[in-house]
């Protein structure tokens, strides 16, 4: 999955594992977030209204209480 994860071709990483099938790779491998969020934004042409949702910050909680009333602990 790093290896996916960090831009390795999955027929790459499908041979190096000695997969017979890429299908069989297929079963492991899955995009994360990050992974969809900068396909997203290598897509998205500059100057784009998308690219101001693109950066992950816009997601970052800081506030303790409202990290609580998220996660359910309160």
């Amino acid at each position: 999955m790093h290896l996916y994860q960090n831009g390795m071709d999955l027929i790459l990483v499908a041979q190096w594992l000695g997969h017979s099938q890429l299908k069989t790779t297929r079963i492991y491998a899955y995009a994360d977030t990050e992974q969809k969020r900068k396909a997203i934004a290598a897509a998205t042409p500059p100057g784009d209204p998308l690219n101001e949702k693109l950066f992950p910050t816009r997601f970052t909680v800081t506030n303790e209480d409202m990290l609580k009333r998220l996660t359910g602990l309160r």
